[in-house]
């Protein structure tokens, strides 16, 4: 019961990552927010929590619109009287080359997976200031350290959500509010399976995806919830300004598979 009596506010709660750490969160205690745009999945993590016994309500939010990330808090102080953590997780992407990428699409990817920690923990903070302080916690990518090909908008989102968590640990933090953020590598969501199907050119990636994790392994929404649980517990109260990897070891090193190498080495060749 890491997170008992705390009120836990989770946003992209209807699927994947989200759901998976509000069932958590709940099962640890936590009376949960759960916000999505999507109103049929958000309800029915909410089900599923409430099947365990356990306290937790819908909001219906695009974490994008200020109004929404506003009411969003403003209905969880409402019923439950504070706010304790906040997990900015609501996050988009969209594969597409620089130059081919539209603004309104550049837009959209930026809107959500950036200004939407920025709302959120504008608003979380002003409540967490109120009751003596809280706990962030903020999905950012493998994506945001590293660069990858054909997602220009999500690279500079999640940077920004890395780089945004230090400035509210180094804010906020002699205020009693700690902020961290979570790397993940390739994590077998409803995100990254929508990619393999509308466009099967992608199952490839997956695939190298797994094979080059040292866990060969794609990782689980649970691995994340995990993760996001030890940050939002005082498991971790030392640590504040962090970016977690979670990715199987993917990012750990370059991996000088000869078998590989060489089939990589031919292609070149022929080209």
């Amino acid at each position: 019961m890491r997170l008992k009596d705390k009120v836990s506010l989770i946003t992209g709660a209807a699927s994947g990552m989200g759901r998976a750490t509000a069932i958590l969160f709940a099962r640890e205690g936590s009376k949960v927010a759960a916000v999505d745009v999507d109103e049929t999945g958000g309800q029915k993590t909410v089900d599923l929590i409430h099947e365990m016994g356990a306290d937790a309500f819908f909001v219906k939010a695009d974490v994008s619109r200020e109004a929404d990330a506003r009411n969003m808090v403003e209905q969880t102080v409402a019923r439950y009287g504070r706010l304790d953590v906040l997990f900015n997780n609501a996050g988009v992407a969209q594969g597409v080359e620089l130059t081919e990428m539209t603004e309104q699409e550049w837009d959209r990817v930026v809107d959500i997976d950036l200004k939407g920690v920025f709302l959120g923990s504008k608003y979380g903070i002003r409540e967490m200031l109120k009751t003596g302080g809280g706990v962030i916690v903020s999905t950012a990518s493998i994506s945001g350290l590293f660069a990858q090909n054909y997602l220009p908008a999500y690279n500079a989102a999640k940077a920004g959500v890395i780089n945004l968590t230090r400035n509210i640990a180094i804010e906020y933090g002699p205020r009693n509010i700690r902020a961290n953020a979570i790397c993940p590598g390739a994590i077998d969501t409803p995100m990254l399976q929508s990619a393999v199907s509308n466009n099967p050119e992608n199952e490839p990636v997956v695939k190298y995806f797994h094979h080059m994790a040292p866990l060969h392994r794609i990782g689980k929404p649970e691995d994340i919830a995990k993760a996001a649980l030890f940050l939002a517990s005082d498991d971790s109260s030392f640590i504040t300004g962090h970016a977690l990897v979670v990715d199987g070891g993917l990012t750990a090193g370059t991996f000088m598979d000869p078998n590989r190498i060489r089939a990589m080495a031919e292609d070149i060749l022929k080209k």
